[in-house]
């Protein structure tokens, strides 16, 4: 039998900040085009691995959304099951991809002003799981979601993380907390729109 490590990641007060833009901040007003991004990740984790991903936001979500993905994470210990059934049954949002991949649906989308004139979007999905994992059931199948937390400033552009297997749970002290399989999140640079 191997044991596999589990890397946890304690997410920093400026990135849980941002994240926390997915369950708390209000939404800016008057955005109800479709908007395009494209930007350049880095994974540092088992070696380092370069894409460019595009994501498309076509509406975001409501504060409905919000305080039905809230209620369940306040309610519950140990969320995960309850929120991934929610999400998966929450409207598409838009959708992310890579090149050599189809794209996968976004099922919650947030944006919020900062000071500076610019933006922070939020998009969460469920994860794809292929039929191996499924079947095998590893340990990662633990670690359902997507979440991509993007900076913009005034003339959109910017850069942010991606948080891909990552699970959300409430820890001892009541804080919501993202763990992440992954050594560390996914660098999301030069960011800027896609037409």
């Amino acid at each position: 039998m191997r044991i596999r490590t589990v890397h946890v990641l304690r997410v920093s007060s400026a990135v849980w900040l941002a994240a926390g833009a997915l369950w708390w901040s209000p939404v800016v007003s008057g955005q109800n085009a479709i908007e395009r991004f494209t930007g350049f990740a880095i994974n540092m984790n088992s070696g380092p691995k370069t894409a460019t991903v595009d994501f498309a936001v076509e509406r975001w979500s409501t504060d409905a959304e919000r305080e039905t993905l809230l209620g369940i994470i306040k309610e519950n210990k140990d969320p995960t099951d309850k929120l991934l059934r929610a999400l998966q049954k929450m409207p598409k949002v838009g959708y992310i991809r890579t090149p050599e991949r189809l794209a996968w649906d976004l099922r919650y989308a947030r944006q919020s002003k900062l000071e500076d004139g610019g933006r922070s979007i939020v998009v969460a999905t469920d994860r794809p799981i292929g039929f191996a994992e499924a079947r095998n059931r590893p340990r990662t199948i633990d670690y359902p979601f997507t979440i991509v937390e993007v900076r913009l400033d005034k003339n959109d552009r910017g850069e942010g993380k991606i948080l891909a297997g990552t699970r959300i749970y409430v820890d001892k002290n009541q804080n919501i907390v993202l763990e992440n399989y992954g050594q560390q999140p996914i660098r999301f640079n030069e960011i800027r729109p896609l037409k």
